[in-house]
């Protein structure tokens, strides 16, 4: 049994408009019968149970390193196909900068392709960010798809700025286009992927809180009555 993660068809964005064809990142597979995806079952079937908290909980016996990688690949999922939702609404014209309202901007640097920091609009910093998390996942050496062969040292520093960086996409959503998703009634399903990201990166401390602080007071208004 591998651990595998495998690409589907390209997903097609949803919505009228002459982008209505547009394709984004394809989603990530874990392959039915490997351990990752039993444990990504065993995540499904917790958030099921409405404790959240629970759910985001290192399951018992479980490695660390192998439970966020899953959990990973599903936020990278979940923000891709909400994303794909409101491409139509998030253009050059709309969205000329990467902002998460008035006060916070984001300049796209990888450190290998673009090592300084690049002013551009929010669908170009979006594909960049999106594009670059795919090829940390497509990354044998940091994702193993072979049972027995370890994660990296620099696996969790990796992981963590993938769900720093994903973190923008929800934040950019919320900020720039939160009328676009209730005009589409997506808002229960981006309010519960994001309580549920949330949850995960407070319970194994991934992702610095001075990085949360442009969705500051809608975190702490959908996890207060969870405390």
């Amino acid at each position: 049994m591998g651990r595998s993660y495998e690409t589907l068809l390209p997903l097609t964005a949803r919505g009228g408009g002459n982008r209505s064809s547009k394709t984004f990142k394809p989603k990530k597979n874990i392959p039915e019968g490997s351990h990752q995806y039993e444990l990504l079952k065993h995540a499904e079937a917790t958030l099921g149970s409405g404790n959240l908290r629970m759910a985001v909980m290192l399951p018992e016996g479980e490695d660390l390193n192998e439970w966020v990688a899953v959990n990973t690949v599903d936020f990278f999922n979940q923000i891709n196909m909400l994303y794909g939702t409101i491409t139509d609404f998030c253009t050059e014209e709309s969205c000329p900068v990467m902002s998460a309202g008035p006060k916070y901007e984001y300049h796209w640097a990888d450190g290998t392709n673009i090592k300084k920091p690049i002013k551009c609009s929010a669908p170009k910093y979006i594909d960049y960010l999106m594009t670059w998390v795919q090829d940390q996942l497509d990354d044998e050496t940091l994702f193993p798809s072979k049972i027995g062969v370890p994660f990296k040292r620099n696996f969790m520093s990796v992981a963590k700025t993938i769900l720093k960086r994903l973190f923008r996409v929800y934040a950019h959503i919320y900020h720039q286009h939160f009328d676009s998703v209730m005009q589409l009634q997506e808002e229960a399903h981006l309010n519960t992927s994001f309580k549920h990201f949330i949850f995960f990166v407070q319970e194994f401390n991934l992702i610095d809180r001075k990085e949360l602080v442009p969705l500051q007071e809608l975190i702490e208004k959908l996890t207060t009555k969870d405390r």
